[in-house]
């Protein structure tokens, strides 16, 4: 699949969720991103705004496998990946896939099970497989977990631990929409049918494979790099930061980056690109010092601030 070709299907998909989602185009572009870049992603913001319906729009613009968790405290990590039972018809163990074994998983309020049952997704996260009575089984490909979680209603929830977090490709927030907006979701919405359920498939998952496959024919140049690895140096050195970006955060910053390049009708990475998906991308994956909590810093606020202090190369090497 050529360049162009990946920019034509994703615009497309752009315009098909617009269908559904209203004035949210950053939170749409964000999805995409991490489609393209093979991760997960967790969307974060208060009831209502639209978390299930933009992971449902996602859903059925790929004609992919799709399945629903919804995380409860009685959900077991065996209906998450599956388990082993004798069959009655040859007395043989058979594997029974559980509810991750599906191309496209929406983990609807991850934050409201256990934390065993939020353990059983590290593996599936990382590795693209589930591991039950000591038997690998690979997921399907493409693989992506969306969760939701609500930040505001703590009555009955389980933060999620820094091992999870960190798994997370990129974290969204929608907000509400603005007066205009919300009249534009009224509008449509008091019709007769659902605008989700009018939406069909844009693309197929050979396509998603394939546009997964041309994210890494971005040009990144040494100079990119070593500022990406600047910045999470930074982060780790930083005093009010008690726990910075992991490794795993710099390819990921890397890989958005690359994919923000491929989405603007370029073929190598800018520091503007770094720059702009680094929120997303970052934020999720500080841990603040009690002492930076204790004076109402957040971790947005405190990686724009390393962003300001780490030099932006002058040459970017393309």
């Amino acid at each position: 699949m050529q360049q162009e070709q990946v920019r034509s299907i994703v615009y497309a998909l752009q315009q098909n969720i617009r269908r559904v989602i209203v004035g949210k185009d950053e939170a749409i572009e964000l999805a995409l991103i991490a489609l393209l870049c093979k991760g997960h992603v967790l969307i974060e913001d208060v009831p209502g705004v639209g978390k299930t319906t933009l992971v449902a729009a996602l859903a059925k613009s790929l004609n992919c496998s799709f399945k629903r968790i919804q995380f409860t405290p009685d959900v077991m990590p065996s209906d998450i990946t599956g388990f082993t039972m004798p069959s009655l018809a040859t007395g043989q163990m058979e594997f029974k896939p559980g509810a991750v074994m599906s191309q496209i998983v929406l983990a609807d309020e991850i934050n409201r099970t256990s934390p065993r049952t939020q353990s059983s997704l590290l593996e599936v996260m990382e590795e693209g497989q589930v591991t039950v009575d000591g038997v690998t089984h690979p997921l399907p490909r493409p693989f992506m977990v969306l969760a939701t979680q609500n930040p505001v209603d703590f009555v009955g929830t389980y933060p999620l631990p820094e091992a999870q977090m960190d798994r997370f490709f990129l974290r969204i927030t929608i907000g509400y929409p603005t007066v205009e907006e919300e009249m534009d979701i009224l509008e449509r919405y008091s019709s007769p049918v659902s605008p989700l359920a009018t939406l069909g498939s844009i693309c197929s998952a050979n396509d998603v494979i394939a546009m997964q496959e041309q994210v890494g024919a971005v040009y990144c140049s040494p100079e990119v790099r070593s500022y990406v690895a600047s910045i999470t140096a930074a982060t780790r050195n930083h005093p009010q930061i008690a726990l910075g970006i992991s490794p795993r955060g710099s390819i990921a910053l890397i890989r958005a980056a690359q994919a923000c390049a491929l989405m603007n009708d370029r073929d190598y990475v800018l520091p503007d690109d770094v720059k702009r998906i680094a929120l997303p991308v970052c934020t999720h994956r500080l841990l603040l010092s009690p002492e930076a909590r204790m004076k109402g810093q957040s971790a947005d606020r405190l990686l724009m601030n390393v962003l300001s202090s780490v030099p932006v190369p002058g040459n970017y090497g393309v």
